[in-house]
């Protein structure tokens, strides 16, 4: 208070001389010291903070049947709620307004790979660190849906690592298994799958590691590597495309390798990849593309949202054809 009444004084001493010196009345003086006062002082700027702000994993319910999803909410600017929502399918959405009012939140989206023009809208309902409400997809398909704050997954110490696992010996799928008809096969060496099927995965369950997997596709073909069964690392026919998160190499929806390095279809070509939480390292064709960076969530596809929980690796088999080869897994303790 003190300093305030100083600087009102040299303001009304200022305006006083120079109203003398320059013959303008006193209040135009004042006037114009005031605006310059205002501009150079700092501005107090309240950011509107939700306790609705952060990650939920989400689980859907229909006909008995439960499937995952994924929505993270954060503040833009001093008053706005936006976000990014994955659903069963696709990549990570944005949500360019996510409604709060009263506990009750609710947004819309415009279809992804839906037939139907209609959007998806979400309700629901914010208690405590517990999510309730209703999804509707742009076919009028609806979902109820629980929801629960996403775990950060950060360890306390440092993994050491264990004794290296081969997860695929080259002559039979002892240790995987198909949800829904297999059309998996080991010919010489290789897990095949000819045409699109069934995802495989392993039997055993883990939660941090190091992978080495090879794979080779066939001209236009698809696949994915889930890490836990949440988390696809996309493989694609990509040489000559930019770098992407739907490529070759992306952690899918999320992160985008730093370069793009596929090789021509019919080739053989390899990851790396280390997670540690939520953080992933990964290497193609042995070089690295994405260094320690967080992935925020589970991507289109997961098995489930229980993040905090250890899962299997998963191989993507319904989008073409794909051989896969020394599959090798190095758990952390």
């Amino acid at each position: 208070m003190k300093n305030f009444k100083l600087r009102m004084e040299k303001i009304l001493h200022s305006a006083h001389l120079c109203s003398v010196k320059y013959k303008l009345p006193v209040i135009y003086l004042l006037l114009i010291h005031f605006c310059v006062f205002s501009a150079s002082a700092k501005v107090a700027v309240t950011y509107y903070e939700s306790p609705l702000e952060g990650r939920w994993d989400l689980t859907l319910y229909n006909s008995g049947n439960t499937f995952p999803a994924w929505l993270e909410v954060q503040h833009s600017g001093t008053r706005t709620l936006v976000g990014r929502f994955v659903g069963q399918g696709g990549s990570a959405r944005p949500i360019s307004k996510v409604n709060f009012v009263d506990g009750k939140v609710s947004f819309s989206i415009p279809p992804q790979w839906d037939t139907a023009n209609n959007d998806l809208v979400f309700e629901a309902s914010l208690e405590g660190d517990s999510l309730t409400g209703d999804l509707t997809m742009p076919d009028g398909k609806k979902f109820t849906l629980t929801g629960v704050r996403a775990p950060t997954l950060r360890r306390t110490t440092a993994p050491v690592w264990g004794t290296p696992i081969k997860l695929f010996d080259g002559k039979d799928l002892k240790g995987w298994h198909t949800i829904g008809p297999n059309q998996w096969k080991a010919v010489n060496g290789v897990m095949v799958s000819t045409a699109s099927g069934s995802n495989i995965m392993t039997d055993q369950l883990f939660r941090d590691f190091k992978l080495h997997i090879e794979f080779r596709y066939p001209k236009g073909s698809n696949s994915g590597v889930y890490l836990r069964g949440r988390y696809e690392i996309q493989i694609i026919d990509s040489k000559g495309k930019e770098p992407a998160s739907i490529y070759l190499g992306g952690v899918y929806g999320f992160l985008p390798p730093t370069e793009m390095l596929a090789k021509d279809a019919g080739q053989w070509q390899s990851f790396d990849i280390t997670l540690v939480g939520r953080l992933i390292t990964l290497a193609v064709n042995g070089k690295t593309v994405i260094c320690n960076q967080e992935i925020p969530g589970i991507t289109g596809g997961a098995l489930d949202s229980r993040e905090s929980e250890p899962g299997p690796i998963m191989i993507q088999g319904d989008h073409g054809a794909i051989d896969f080869r020394n599959i090798v897994i190095t758990p952390a303790r």
